[in-house]
């Protein structure tokens, strides 16, 4: 990085600043052709008035769903760690049974109650303003180090072109709070065609043209295999924890949650399920730029610099430009639907239903974003990663509620407030105690070693709702009838 290239600056501006400007312009493009209110309603700034079909809903899920951890963070975490950072990967095979069998009954009993947040749905399960409440709640906390990673991510690219200081971070603020202010969920359910195609070629052209700088693949290897072990010892329990605690938090989160709710139907979220392992497939060739990173002699301290370091060494600037813009607009997309998401819970289940609007979401979504930027500026965390497997440690205590709330069983609102606060304290309390690293040393005799941090703060929350509810099982198992329900036909209580 020395200086400012400006073809590579050009090429980033013009991708990136168009990206922007078609995202923001829809909203007033639909309203204009509507020629009426409905285009620019609360519902369909939020959910995209809950017609996306499977086109769209593919795009939208994929593009929240693999952002700038995926092409940041994870090869940065290879770089550093090895074999290590691939946990990824079979993270996100196992999620994709976990959609099509849960995500459809999650779909359905929101479209019946018109529910747009997990809170709503919790709600109407257990009765509880209570436990409507913290499920609102977390889901703040936790998608804000969500959203911090993506502003890592454009950060990193745009320092990557030289620009000094904190203008980076200035610049990857601005751009995702207009980004999102303008356009609503419809901004980024259309750029989400624009990013994926752009990281489509970036990637195709990384991972034919790298390795041929290399001597080919067998060459690649043979050298990582010696600045890298596959999985180091000790490696294989906390590679796996983390790939089933990431599975089972990875559509907890408001964001994922929204790409789901705004589909047209449930067959459509299973339709889903079965082709977006497709992006698994990229995202394994994109962990690869981390070995590749090794090989190329790429160096540096800051580890999330990996990619850009590694693009700028193999690529000429205009192409490097184009590279750089991808991984930001990869950012921008899902950090706009993250803060639709955690604005969705303030506007439905935290403030009373007469603030419900267009304009309190907006203020919301860009309350969450400066969240964000103070998660960037004061969490110390040692791996950009860190930042979303945070958030996943917190967003797993509504595990119960949401998910175990689908069964039979009869648990009680009691028992789910009682779990979430136990295994919050414990999980919250690890992380803070390791530094942020997302896994912890359990004892377990010859079983001893690091585990998911998430994944046991989920079990002891587990625990204790299986005990209390076994001491005093629920009245009802059932969720709310259509007229019951606390928020059908408007009839959502206040706040006094």
């Amino acid at each position: 990085m020395n200086g400012v290239n400006p073809w590579a600056l050009g090429v980033f501006v013009f991708f990136f600043a168009a990206t922007i400007v078609i995202g923001s312009s829809i909203q007033w493009i639909r309203k204009t052709l509507s020629r009426g209110k409905s285009a620019h309603s609360s519902e369909d700034w939020s959910l995209g008035g809950r017609q996306f079909g499977p086109w769209v809903t593919w795009f939208l899920v994929g593009g929240d769903f693999y952002t700038a951890y995926t092409v940041i963070a994870v090869p940065a975490l290879v770089y550093a760690a090895g074999g290590y950072g691939f946990f990824a990967l079979p993270y996100t095979i196992i999620v994709y049974p976990f959609i099509f069998l849960v995500m459809p009954r999650l779909w359905k009993i929101a479209q019946e109650g018109g529910y747009a947040t997990a809170a709503d749905i919790v709600r109407a399960r257990f009765n509880s303003r209570a436990l409507e409440i913290v499920v609102a709640l977390t889901g703040l906390v936790a998608v804000m180090p969500y959203i911090a990673l993506q502003l890592i991510g454009i950060r990193t690219v745009v320092q990557a072109l030289g620009l000094p200081g904190d203008i980076p971070l200035v610049i990857a603020f601005l751009s995702l709070a207009a980004y999102t202010w303008l356009g609503g969920l419809h901004a980024p359910a259309l750029t989400a065609f624009i990013k994926d195609i752009m990281i489509y070629i970036a990637v195709l052209v990384a991972v034919t043209v790298i390795p041929l700088h290399m001597g080919g693949y067998a060459a690649l290897f043979t050298a990582a295999d010696h600045s890298q072990p596959i999985l180091k010892s000790g490696m294989g329990m906390p590679y796996a924890t983390l790939a089933l605690s990431s599975a089972l938090a990875a559509f907890l989160y408001p964001h994922t949650l929204t790409g789901i709710l705004a589909a047209r139907s449930a067959d459509t979220i299973r339709q889903n399920a079965v082709f977006l392992p497709i992006y698994t497939i990229v995202l394994g060739l994109i962990a690869m730029l981390g070995l590749m990173a090794h090989v190329a002699g790429v160096t540096t301290t800051n580890n999330s610099l990996v990619v850009p370091l590694l693009f700028q060494t193999i690529f000429p600037a205009w192409f490097s430009g184009f590279c750089f813009a991808a991984i930001a607009v990869g950012a921008l997309v899902p950090a706009a639907v993250m803060a639709i998401g955690a604005a969705n819970l303030v506007t439905h289940n935290l403030l009373p239903a007469r603030h419900k609007s267009v304009r309190n979401s907006r203020l919301t979504a860009f309350a969450v974003k400066v969240g964000a930027l103070l998660c960037v500026m004061f969490l110390n965390a040692q791996f950009a990663i860190d930042f979303q497997l945070l958030g996943g440690v917190i967003i797993l205590q509504t595990f119960p509620a949401l998910i175990l709330g689908l069964m039979r069983i009869r648990f009680s609102a009691a028992a789910m407030l009682a779990g979430w606060v136990v295994g919050t304290v414990f999980g919250v309390g690890l992380c803070l105690m390791d530094s942020l690293k997302p896994i912890h040393f359990l004892y377990m005799g010859p079983f001893s070693g690091n585990v998911s941090t998430g994944l046991m703060s989920l079990v002891v929350n587990i625990v204790v709702v299986g005990l209390i509810t076994l001491v005093k099982p629920a009245a009802s198992a059932d969720y709310a009838k259509p007229e019951d329900r606390p928020y059908a036909a408007g009839n959502r209580p206040t706040l006094h």
